[in-house]
């Protein structure tokens, strides 16, 4: 008897997916554990591993289409069994659209054309006569001073007019031909990705429901970065001012444990587990793989696992389990020459910790002056779960690890 495959819910913010090909066609014979298509979900590409042994009977989305979660998406059964009854009481898919089509619409019309600019001389004082010889000789009635009544041009005004050096050259017509310039007007559109659907629906659900409020700290990284240079003197994977500031916000949150904590509405979770969220810049947008119990790893460990989530982000073959879970994140701008920002929280965290880069500031220490790299990090906190004081506290752990790197080791 044939059998349904439906669109399968892969991550846990998985409403639609698109199929981005299939991997068999109709009238080949599958058994489970064959792969029939590749998903792109909100977050990653995935294979859709098959069940149902039989010969695929149906597809009912081409590639590039978008379902949602539960629609149809194939038949499976035997070789010339009727399928129809389940075309109709199927779920109906949405309608099918190409992500990253692009539209490209053009305006052949030119921004600026040839046009006249007359100089009229209505307005001067002269006589028909005269006006109709100044004509005749292509003279500009403007340069020429009337002998008659309140300075009025007459006809012998314009018979005597002497042109200047300004003017000797001979008038042409009274227009003015500007060169014509030739542009068009043109843009292009591209289908929202189910990844940027996710992003813009949960950051703006995150932004209108969640009272954020800003907590920025100034941090001297000078131990820091003395640190991480002998660190990578014996580490074998290559440690970054960011690996370190992992560390060092899972220590922080250990000590602060109430900004680690989510906000469900009816009552809030403070996370016992550690699960610290890196956000990662991909094409698509942004995603956020998950360091999980980051609290209890090396600075070389996290390092490792943060190069290896970063890269399956970028080939999207992040799995679920990889970018689920976490409780707190950092977003870190610094390598973009960023000073500071402010992040919006990722739900279901309570904070967000806005990374800015490190640069060379005259700092006042001991009554001396002095050059310091200085970093600044801002705090962004859900007001129903963190208060002023909590964020505050987080924050001056955070710097003071930083600012004394060792006490990370003790």
């Amino acid at each position: 008897m044939a059998e349904v495959i439906n669109m399968p819910k892969m991550s846990d913010t998985m409403t639609e997916g698109v199929i981005v090909s299939w991997l068999k066609k109709v009238g080949d014979d599958i058994k489970p554990g064959d792969i029939l298509a590749e998903v792109e979900t909100d977050k990653a590409t995935m294979e859709l591993e098959n069940y149902v042994k039989g010969t695929l009977l149906h597809i009912g989305i081409p590639e590039g289409g978008s379902v949602p979660v539960d629609a149809l998406i194939a038949i499976v059964g035997q070789k010339g069994e009727d399928f129809s009854a389940l075309l109709n009481g199927a779920p109906k898919a949405a309608s099918v659209e190409t992500p990253k089509a692009e539209v490209v619409v053009e305006s052949a019309a030119p921004v600026a054309a040839e046009a006249p600019i007359s100089t009229d001389d209505s307005r001067v004082k002269a006589s028909p006569l005269a006006k109709s010889v100044a004509k005749e000789k292509g003279i500009d009635l403007s340069l020429i001073a009337g002998s008659g009544d309140n300075g009025r041009i007459v006809k012998k005004d314009v018979e005597n007019f002497v042109p200047s050096s300004a003017s000797s050259a001979p008038a042409k017509a009274n227009t003015i031909a500007l060169p014509q310039i030739v542009a068009q007007e043109s843009y292009t559109e591209v289908a929202v990705s189910q990844m940027r659907k996710v992003i813009a629906r949960r950051l703006s659900e995150s932004k209108h429901t969640a009272p954020h409020f800003y907590l920025t700290m100034s941090i001297n990284m000078d131990k820091t970065i003395a640190a991480r240079k002998q660190m990578n003197e014996f580490s074998e994977v290559k440690i970054s001012v960011n690996d370190i500031i992992v560390k060092a916000v899972a220590l922080s949150l250990r000590k602060n444990p109430n900004a680690n904590s989510s906000w469900l509405g009816d009552k809030i979770r403070y996370n016992h587990h550690i699960n610290i969220g890196v956000a990662v810049a991909i094409e698509d947008g942004l995603i956020v793989p998950v360091v999980k119990f980051a609290d209890n790893k090396s600075i070389a460990h996290i390092s490792a696992e943060v190069k290896q989530l970063a890269e399956k982000a970028k080939t999207k073959k992040l799995q679920p389990t990889e970018f689920e879970g976490n409780t707190f994140t950092i977003s870190n701008l610094g390598m973009f020459g960023i000073d500071e920002f402010t992040a919006i929280i990722n739900p279901p965290d309570a904070c967000i910790l806005a990374v800015g880069a490190a640069k060379e500031t005259v700092i006042a220490e001991n009554g001396a002056m002095k050059i310091a790299q200085v970093m600044k990090v801002t705090l962004s906190c859900d007001h129903r779960v963190v208060d002023g004081a909590v964020g505050s506290a987080f924050l001056q752990t955070l710097k003071d690890l930083l600012e004394n790197p060792v006490k990370m080791l003790v």
